[in-house]
């Protein structure tokens, strides 16, 4: 059974893999416990990604987008918000891939849910596919090349 710890330092090793393979370069923040634990280099611009583990339940990916810290009155859970980072990466073990979500896709909600594969009942409206965030179609086009 794996940590959180050790669940997040595998997303982040993952994410950043990901983004090597795409020609991204990596970069970490000199210190632990800020909004966000990657830098993507594209060419262009810098992005900020908090990098997430998603567990897979069903045929659904679960996303949290809050941080927790323990404290004196005990977990403290925080959302993020608009301007702490640029994108959001999640990585799931269960189908060993990276996905890369906008902040603009969370605005502000504390959790996300990507389909792996359309509803049952084909409800379309507020369902998301999780191949529509899979982290080469959601990358700038500069940095996959001509």
């Amino acid at each position: 059974m794996l940590t959180t710890n050790q669940k997040g330092a595998i997303a982040e090793a993952a994410i950043a893999f990901a983004a090597l393979e795409v020609g991204y370069d990596v970069y970490r923040p000199m210190f632990e416990g800020g909004r966000y634990d990657l830098i993507f280099d594209t060419g262009e611009r810098l992005m900020r990604i908090q990098c997430k583990w998603a567990p897979l339940n069903g045929e659904v990916l679960v996303i949290r987008s809050y941080s927790s810290r323990r404290n004196a009155e005990g977990l403290l859970r925080r959302p993020y918000v608009s301007g702490e980072f640029d994108a959001l990466g999640a990585y799931c073990a269960a189908v060993g891939r990276c996905y890369l979500i906008p902040y603009e896709a969370i605005n502000g909600a504390v959790q996300l849910h990507l389909r792996l594969s359309p509803a049952r009942n084909n409800q379309q409206l507020g369902v998301r596919l999780a191949s529509h965030y899979e982290f080469g179609a959601t990358l700038p086009q500069t940095a996959l090349g001509p």
